[in-house]
């Protein structure tokens, strides 16, 4: 009996770590909403955004806008990772 309460208490600590990590992704999202314009391009996207810049002046592509667009796709850190 000991031993299927300890089962219980991992799946709850389980179901409320989920629960927090909705609870954060939630909140998160509403304080990006809340940021000021140049924080929230800050804050998501001109790093990748430089990097991809950058990339593309060192290529030089026949089409650069395609070069970045494929860049910012494949270097998407919100992309899901497919292993």
């Amino acid at each position: 009996q000991g031993q299927g309460q300890g089962q219980g208490v991992a799946a709850t600590a389980a179901t409320t770590n989920g629960a927090e990590a909705a609870a954060t992704s939630v909140s998160e999202q509403i304080n990006i909403q809340a940021l000021p314009i140049r924080q929230y391009l800050e804050g998501t996207v001109v790093t990748l955004l430089v990097n991809g810049l950058t990339q593309l002046v060192k290529t030089r592509p026949d089409d650069p806008v395609e070069y970045l667009a494929a860049y910012l796709l494949k270097n998407n850190p919100k992309k899901k990772q497919t292993s």
